[in-house]
C-alpha cells in the first residue's frame, strides 16, 4: 500500500501547530527556509523560532515582488551581460538574484516555473528573449496562473522554442498545443488527439515580427474549432481560456507544487492532493495561496517531507552559499550549475529537469563535490565579507568540533552520526596548523556527503 494513502487530507493541510513531539525549532525552521529559499543563516534561524510558523510564513508570502532598490541593481547588471547578447553568459545574471535576493520564495518559484514552462536557450539563442520571459515569471511566481499562461503562451521565447511562431492555418503546427495541455495544465489523459489538433487551429497567425509577439490575421484560422468539448471560431487567448477552465488544471498544477515543496519520492493520492486544488480553483487559480497552505501545513513539517526530496544543483550551491553569507564568481557558478545538471535557461527538453533521484549518480555526486571545491578555492568566494575562519569565529566557531556542528544546523536537513563526525575531524588533522584551510575541508566534506544532498 502507498503510504501516503493513510495520511488524513484534511490534517495533512490544516495549519501546523507545534508540540512537545514536534517542536517548533532550528531544524524545522531550516527545513521551512531551504524549501521556500535556499537556506539561512543561524541567527535568522533562530528569530523564526522566536515567532509563529504561521507568522513567519506569511511572511514569505507577503513578500512576493521584488524591492525597486534590489530590481534597479540586478537589472542594471543583466543589462550589461545583455549588451554582449550572448545567451550562456545569461546564467551568471541570474545567479546574482538567487545569491542576493532578500525575496527567496519569489526566486524559488521563479526557477519552479523555469521548470515547468521550460525554454531553452540553445534553441532561441537570443538573450533578450530568454531574459524578458525570466521577468515575466518572476513577475508572476506567487500571482495569477491564468495571466501567467495567457502571456507565456505569446512570449517570444517560447514562441519560438515550441515551433509556435511557424504555426499557420494552411499547416498548423501542434507543438505549443500538445505542450500547453500536456505539460503546462492538465497532464497526459485529460485530452484527446483532436484536441490537438483544434487547439494548434486556435493559434495559427501567432507570430514574431521584429522580436515582438503579434497576431497576423491573415495566417489565423478563422474557422469553427471544437476544443474540450467546447465549440466556435476561437483564437489562442480563447484556446488558453478553455484549457484553463478544465478540471484537471487545479490538480495538476497542486500536484506539481506538492513535488517541488513536499516530495518527488512519496506520491500523494488524488484525495490527498484535493483540498489544495479546490483552493487553487476557489482562489481563480492564484498561485500564493496554495503555497502558503503548503509550506504551514501539518505534511510540509511532518517526517513525510522533512529529508524526501533531493536537493538540486542550485539548491545545493546556494544553500551553502546564502547559508554562510558567502559571495562568489557568479560565471563560475553559473558555469558549474550547467555542468551538473541544471544549467539556467538551458533545460534539458520542454519536460524541464526530471529532478528527483535523476540528480544522483555517481558522476554528478563527483561534480557536485567539484563544483564547491571550485568556489571555496576561487579568490573570489568571501565569507560575511571576509575569510571562512573569519567568518566563523565572529560566531564563536573556532574548533573543528564547533564547525562541524554550526555547518550541520545550517545545511543538513538530518543529524550526522557519530562515526561520520569523527571521520571527517580525524581527515583535517593533518592540516591543523592553518584554520582557514581546515575550516574549508571541513565545509567541503560535509557538502559532499551523500546526506547532504537531502533538503
Amino acid at each position: 500500500m502507498n503510504e501516503m494513502q493513510t495520511i488524513d487530507p484534511d490534517w495533512a493541510w490544516q495549519p501546523f501547530e507545534p508540540t512537545s513531539q514536534r517542536p517548533w525549532d532550528r531544524s524545522l525552521a531550516a527545513h521551512l527556509y531551504r524549501r521556500s529559499g535556499f537556506g539561512a543563516d543561524l541567527a535568522r534561524i533562530d528569530q523564526a523560532v522566536m515567532r509563529t510558523p504561521a507568522e513567519v510564513v506569511s511572511e514569505l508570502i507577503s513578500n512576493n515582488q521584488e524591492t525597486p532598490d534590489f530590481r534597479s541593481t540586478a537589472d542594471s547588471l543583466a543589462e550589461a551581460t545583455l549588451a554582449g547578447g550572448d545567451p550562456a553568459k545569461l546564467s551568471a545574471a541570474w545567479v546574482y538574484r538567487l545569491l542576493y535576493t532578500p525575496n527567496q520564495l519569489l526566486e524559488k518559484m521563479t526557477l519552479f516555473w523555469h521548470g515547468h514552462f521550460a525554454t531553452g536557450a540553445e534553441k532561441v539563442n537570443d538573450a533578450r528573449m530568454m531574459w524578458n520571459q525570466n521577468q515575466l515569471l518572476r513577475e508572476h511566481a506567487l500571482g495569477d496562473f491564468g495571466r501567467l499562461v495567457h502571456q507565456i503562451s505569446a512570449d517570444p521565447a517560447m514562441l519560438i522554442y515550441l515551433d509556435s511562431a511557424k504555426n499557420r492555418k494552411a499547416h498548423p503546427n501542434e507543438n505549443f498545443a500538445r505542450e500547453l495541455m500536456e505539460l503546462f495544465c492538465l497532464g497526459e489523459g485529460n485530452y484527446g488527439e483532436t484536441d490537438v489538433l483544434e487547439l494548434a487551429r486556435c493559434f495559427t497567425g501567432w507570430e514574431i515580427k521584429n522580436k515582438k509577439f503579434r497576431k497576423n490575421r491573415y495566417q489565423h484560422d478563422s474557422g469553427i474549432k471544437s476544443v474540450l468539448q467546447q465549440r466556435g471560431d476561437f483564437d489562442g487567448d480563447d484556446g488558453v481560456r478553455i484549457v484553463l477552465e478544465q478540471p484537471a488544471t487545479q490538480t495538476f498544477i497542486a500536484r506539481k507544487l506538492y513535488r517541488f515543496f513536499v516530495s518527488e519520492e512519496r506520491s500523494p493520492t488524488d484525495a490527498l492532493l484535493q483540498p489544495l486544488a479546490n483552493l487553487f480553483r476557489e482562489s481563480d487559480l492564484q498561485i500564493a495561496p496554495v503555497v502558503e497552505r503548503i509550506l504551514g501545513s501539518n505534511l510540509f513539517f511532518s517526517s513525510n517531507s522533512v529529508a524526501c526530496r533531493i536537493k538540486s544543483p542550485v539548491e545545493l550551491v546556494m544553500g551553502m552559499l546564502r547559508s554562510l553569507h558567502a559571495t562568489t564568481n557568479t560565471q563560475l557558478v553559473g558555469r558549474g550549475l550547467k555542468n551538473i545538471g541544471q544549467g539556467l535557461f538551458y533545460p534539458p527538453n520542454v519536460k524541464g529537469w526530471d529532478g528527483g533521484r535523476a540528480w544522483i549518480n555517481s558522476s554528478t555526486l563527483l561534480g557536485r563535490a567539484n563544483l564547491i571545491a571550485d568556489i571555496l578555492e576561487n579568490e573570489a568566494t568571501r565569507f560575511d565579507g571576509g575569510s571562512l575562519s573569519e567568518c566563523l569565529d565572529r560566531r564563536e566557531v573556532q574548533t573543528p568540533d564547533q564547525a562541524i556542528r554550526y555547518f550541520e544546523q545550517c545545511l543538513l536537513s538530518v543529524p550526522l552520526d557519530d562515526a561520520t563526525r569523527i571521520q571527517i575531524q580525524e581527515s583535517v588533522e593533518s592540516i591543523s596548523g592553518d584554520t582557514e584551510r581546515q575550516m574549508r575541508a571541513i565545509l567541503h566534506a560535509l557538502t559532499s556527503l551523500p546526506i547532504c544532498q537531502l533538503a
